[in-house]
């Protein structure tokens, strides 16, 4: 954007549109976080999901429209953060163009963390009808240790 069209002409603002103008690669330099990421992290925290706690289970709901399930990648990283991540594409549709285009395209990913008596060996996930549901077995609770009874002798 250019200010001059504002017919605000002064060193000032001439010198804010100059550092709104800084290249990505100067953006790096400062480790400044890049405009790719900022899109990506913006993305990735806004695929909302619902989590249920049942009984025997934990379960996860994430709308998932327009997305095939070999795109949908689930994942158990250190055995109690799950990952669930993929990408919306848009068709290569050549003819036309777009007047308007609201549906979020891209990469999308959600981590969340699982409680101690999550089962990470007992994990399914199914996506039907643009719905992914991941459900986690519970461990079965510990069995409450029993007193120990020693013996006394006598001497």
């Amino acid at each position: 954007m250019d200010v001059r069209m504002f017919g605000l002409e002064n060193p000032l603002f001439a010198t804010l549109q100059h550092l709104m103008d800084i290249p990505e690669e100067m953006e790096k330099a400062y480790n400044a976080p890049t405009r790719t990421y900022v899109r990506d992290a913006k993305a990735m925290a806004s695929t909302p999901a619902d989590v249920k706690e049942l009984p025997s289970s934990y379960v996860f709901v994430i709308d998932m429209p327009g997305v095939k399930s070999d795109e949908i990648k689930v994942q158990v990283e250190e055995d109690n953060m799950l990952t669930i991540s993929g990408e919306r594409k848009r068709d290569d549709d050549k003819e036309g163009k777009y007047l308007r285009m609201e549906r979020r395209m891209g990469k999308f990913m959600r981590k969340f963390t699982l409680p101690d008596n999550a089962n990470s060996d007992a994990i399914s996930a199914v996506c039907q009808d643009g719905v992914l549901t991941v459900t986690i077995q519970k461990l079965p609770p510990p069995e409450p240790k029993k007193p120990k009874t020693i013996e006394v002798k006598i001497a």
